[in-house]
C-alpha cells in the first residue's frame, strides 16, 4: 500500500523551514510489518496563525511545530487543534526542551518532541517513527469502520430472517383468536402446524447463531479426542432418519471401518448434522443421499453427495456466506437460517481444511470436506 501524507512544517526561521523540506522533499519510508510505503507532500507556515489557516483549509496528517513561534506560540496551536479534534500527530521542535514544557504539551497532545539543534537523520527518524503511528491508527479506524459495516449488516439481514417468521406465527395466531377460519376445526390444526414450523426454524437460526459466535470468538472450550469418523456419521444419519422417511430420502453409508481423526466431537456432529440436514431438505421426493467417509495418509475426506435440485455456478459463488440461501421456485417452502455452510467453512478451517461443492442444477450435489490430521 502506498499513501502520500500531508507534512505541515511550523517555524519561524527561514533557514529551518526550508532545510526540513530539502530533508524530506523526496524522503520515502516503508513499513514491513503493515505493509505499506509512505512519502510526503510538504506546505511550510512562518507563524503559529498561518499554521491554523494551512490547517483549516488542507488538513495535515503530520505536523512539525515549532514551540517559540511569534503571535501565538506553538502549545497555543497545539491547545487550537486539540479543540478542533485534529487528528495529525504533532511532533513538537524547541531549543527549550524541558521536564514541564514536555509534560503541559503532552497532556494537551503532542505526540514527540524534536529538539535543536537537529540533523536530517534525526529529522527522518522522527518522521519514520511518527509516520508508521499515524499509519497504525488509520489502519484500526478502518478496520473499525469495517466491523461496524459487517455488524450493521449483519443485524440488518438476522431482523429480515425473523421478520418473516414472526409475520407469519402472528397472523395465524389472530386467525386463531378471532375464530376466523370457521368452524373446522382441522383448519385450526393446520394454522397451528405451520406456526410450529415456523418457530423451528426461528429456533434453529438462534442455535446456529449460537455455534457461530462460540466458532468465531474462540469461547468455544474444545475437548479433542480421538473420534471415529464413520459412527459420528452414523449418529448423524439416525438423528435425520425420520426427516428422511418424511421425504421418501434413502440414506446411505457403508462404513470402510473405524477412520480415527483427533477432534472435538461436538464439532463433528455439527459438521454432519449440517451435511445431512441440507443433502435431505433439499433432495427430490424418492431421491437419495450417500454418505461416504475415506482415510488418508495425512488427510481424511467426507463427502456427502444427494441427488437433490442442484445448484447453480452463479449460487456456488457465494454459497458459504452467513445468511446466504439459495432462493428460488425450487427452494421457496425449504426452511433454514443460512449459516449451516457458513459453520461448515469455519470447522474444517480449524482442522486446517476446507470445503468445496461439486453441483449441478436438477442433477444433485456433493459437498466435501477435507480435514488434516492433526490440524485440530
Amino acid at each position: 500500500m502506498r499513501e502520500t501524507l500531508h507534512l505541515l512544517v511550523v517555524d519561524d526561521e527561514l533557514g529551518m523551514r526550508t532545510s526540513i523540506e530539502r530533508a524530506l522533499r523526496s524522503y520515502t519510508t516503508s513499513f514491513e510489518d503493515i505493509e505499506a510505503e509512505v512519502d510526503f507532500r510538504i506546505s511550510l507556515a512562518e507563524s503559529g496563525e498561518a499554521a491554523l489557516d494551512l490547517a483549516a483549509a488542507d488538513p495535515p496528517q503530520i505536523i512539525l511545530l515549532d514551540y517559540k513561534l511569534p503571535g501565538i506560540s506553538g502549545l497555543d496551536v497545539l491547545q487550537t487543534l486539540a479543540d478542533r479534534k485534529c487528528e495529525a500527530l504533532i511532533v513538537m521542535i524547541t531549543a527549550y526542551a524541558s521536564l514541564e514544557t514536555a509534560v503541559q504539551a503532552t497532556k494537551i497532545g503532542a505526540f514527540d518532541f524534536l529538539a535543536k539543534p537537529f540533523t536530517p537523520i534525526e529529522v527522518k527518524a522522527a518522521i519514520h517513527k511518527t509516520a508508521k503511528h499515524f499509519m497504525i491508527q488509520a489502519q484500526a479506524r478502518k478496520l473499525a469502520g469495517e466491523r461496524r459495516q459487517i455488524r450493521f449488516e449483519f443485524l440488518r439481514v438476522l431482523a429480515h430472517e425473523l421478520k418473516s417468521p414472526l409475520a407469519a406465527v402472528e397472523g395465524n395466531l389472530r386467525i386463531l383468536r378471532d375464530h376466523a377460519a370457521g368452524e373446522d376445526l382441522a383448519a385450526y390444526d393446520h394454522l397451528a402446524d405451520r406456526s410450529i414450523v415456523r418457530l423451528e426454524g426461528m429456533r434453529k437460526l438462534i442455535l446456529d447463531l449460537l455455534d457461530l459466535t462460540r466458532l468465531e470468538s474462540g469461547q468455544k472450550q474444545r475437548e479433542l479426542a480421538e473420534v471415529d469418523l464413520c459412527a459420528s456419521a452414523l449418529q448423524s444419519l439416525e438423528t435425520h432418519q425420520t426427516l428422511a422417511a418424511e421425504k421418501g430420502v434413502t440414506l446411505l453409508f457403508v462404513p470402510p471401518g473405524p477412520v480415527l481423526l483427533q477432534a472435538d466431537p461436538g464439532e463433528l456432529e455439527m459438521m454432519f448434522n449440517n451435511l445431512v440436514s441440507n443433502a435431505v431438505k433439499y433432495n427430490r421426493e424418492g431421491g437419495s443421499v450417500t454418505v461416504e467417509v475415506e482415510d488418508g495418509e495425512a488427510e481424511v475426506a467426507v463427502r456427502v453427495h444427494d441427488t437433490g435440485i442442484g445448484i447453480s455456478q452463479e449460487d456456488q459463488a457465494r454459497l458459504f456466506g452467513e445468511f446466504s440461501r439459495i432462493k428460488n421456485e425450487k427452494t421457496r417452502n425449504i426452511l433454514g437460517s443460512g449459516l449451516g455452510l457458513s459453520i461448515l467453512k469455519r470447522l474444517a478451517a480449524l482442522y486446517g481444511g476446507r470445503v468445496r461443492v461439486e453441483s449441478e442444477p436438477d442433477r444433485g450435489s456433493t459437498f466435501t470436506v477435507v480435514l488434516k490430521k492433526g490440524g485440530a
